[in-house]
């Protein structure tokens, strides 16, 4: 409706149209204002809706919400029925070192000259004369009667070759990125070279130190869930010879790692040479001999085969004499066990053989077990058969150190191979 304000002005006395202008004026008045209350009402229900959450037409009930947690739990499970996670992620880390070293090209170092240097230690033809004087020995004073070349020796053999062609590149490969990355990120932990240390003397406290780190190594291989599955492999030898030092799994060198670190801090002051890295091989390796043999007084100091036999040996724990070549490590940690003429001739293994072995069925199939031993710590994690065999410690103060821990016996009980060991060797 339309009024005419000057009309209404103009004829306040003239009676019934004044009247008719002021009625016309307050509907005018009246609808305006009508009109702004509902326009402001339309705003702020527009603000409510725009700051209101959003509701969901039909919240999820109790039973809905079980059913997804249910569903998202049996994802989770279905995966690690398959396959074991942190395995997984070992190799990851694994890929991320050997990655990093080619993105930085090893610090500049030379990996062929490296690695020719590696190959000299493990498989040179002094490491090879060597390892065939203890193959000798074998027959001569053996701890336990074999063929000559028995099953377990063919397959280490066969994981001989293996590291001199596949695994020595990953090792130097795993080598220098880890130098690089510590002195890249930690340059602090590189001493100067101190003028007043003769060089030998840096070089002793080197090989000390790096002897305890690879100690420590061992027992974390022994006690982290995920790195025995990396390292049983070396412990289900029943048939030990010199080789069974080349029986390991390519991965379980990064956890060895960590003996780099005192050439890293001392790299100024002193280095190992390549000979000494032999000998120190050569005792690792004599040390897993299928010998009777032992040092005398020095078995105190060095590791004998008949004291490294103990560590894999069949129905004891095997978290014991983990020394590479002293045996002061594990006397200072509590951790030394004595041969005795029990122990010298024990059987050696994994009970309940846990891991498939070549010792397995009537005929060998060595290819075939070669390939299941590399992805088995991958498969997924049993808790009652996939335990470490452990001392006292981790299990009730009346275990002794020459006892199987319960689930360990339950393991020498267990007679029935695994469902893949029948499929490989059906």
């Amino acid at each position: 409706m339309a009024c005419d304000m000057n009309g209404v002005m103009g004829s306040k006395g003239s009676g019934s149209n004044g009247n008719a202008a002021c009625i016309c004026y307050a509907l005018e008045r009246g609808g305006e204002r009508r009109a702004t209350v509902r326009a402001r009402t339309r705003v702020t229900n527009e603000e409510v809706a725009v700051n209101r959450p959003a509701q969901p037409d039909c919240p999820p009930s109790p039973e809905q919400l079980d059913r997804l947690g249910r569903e998202a739990t049996g994802r989770r499970l279905a995966l690690s029925s398959r396959v074991y996670l942190p395995a997984c992620l070992w190799a990851g880390l694994a890929a991320a070192l050997v990655g990093i070293g080619w993105s930085t090209r090893y610090g500049g170092e030379g990996f062929a000259g490296y690695m020719s240097n590696v190959r000299v230690i493990v498989i040179g033809p002094i490491s090879l004369a060597i390892i065939g004087v203890f193959l000798v020995t074998e027959r001569v004073r053996p701890a336990q009667r074999r063929p000559l070349i028995a099953r377990g020796h063919r397959q280490d053999l066969l994981f001989t070759v293996f590291t001199a062609t596949l695994v020595v590149p990953l090792v130097t490969a795993l080598t220098l990125s880890f130098s690089e990355i510590a002195r890249r990120t930690l340059p602090w932990i590189i001493m100067p070279k101190a003028a007043t240390v003769p060089r030998w003397v840096a070089t002793a406290v080197i090989f000390l130190a790096m002897d305890l780190c690879n100690w420590f190594a061992h027992l974390a291989n022994h006690r982290v869930r995920v790195l025995w599955r990396f390292h049983e492999l070396h412990h289900s030898q029943e048939d030990m010879s010199v080789l069974t030092v080349f029986r390991t799994h390519p991965l379980i060198h990064v956890s060895y790692l960590i003996a780099l670190v005192p050439g890293i801090v001392l790299l100024a002051n002193g280095a190992l040479s390549t000979t000494l890295l032999v000998v120190y091989a050569a005792v690792v390796a004599f040390a897993h001999s299928n010998t009777n043999l032992g040092f005398g007084p020095l078995g105190r100091i060095f590791v004998s085969p008949n004291f490294h036999r103990i560590h894999h040996r069949l129905d004891g724990p095997q978290d014991v004499n983990l020394g590479f070549a002293l045996t002061i490590w594990d006397q200072l940690f509590h951790c030394a066990v004595f041969p005795t003429e029990d122990t010298i001739r024990t059987d050696t293994g994994l009970p309940g053989r846990p891991l498939i072995v070549e010792q397995s069925a009537s005929r060998p199939r060595y290819l075939s077990v070669f390939v299941l031993q590399l992805v088995a710590p991958f498969r997924p994690m049993n808790d009652v058969t996939d335990l470490p065999p452990v001392r006292t410690g981790t299990h009730p103060p009346e275990l002794r150190p020459n006892q199987l821990s319960p689930y360990s016996v339950a393991k020498v009980e267990a007679t029935e191979r695994t469902a893949v060991e029948e499929a490989v060797m059906a």
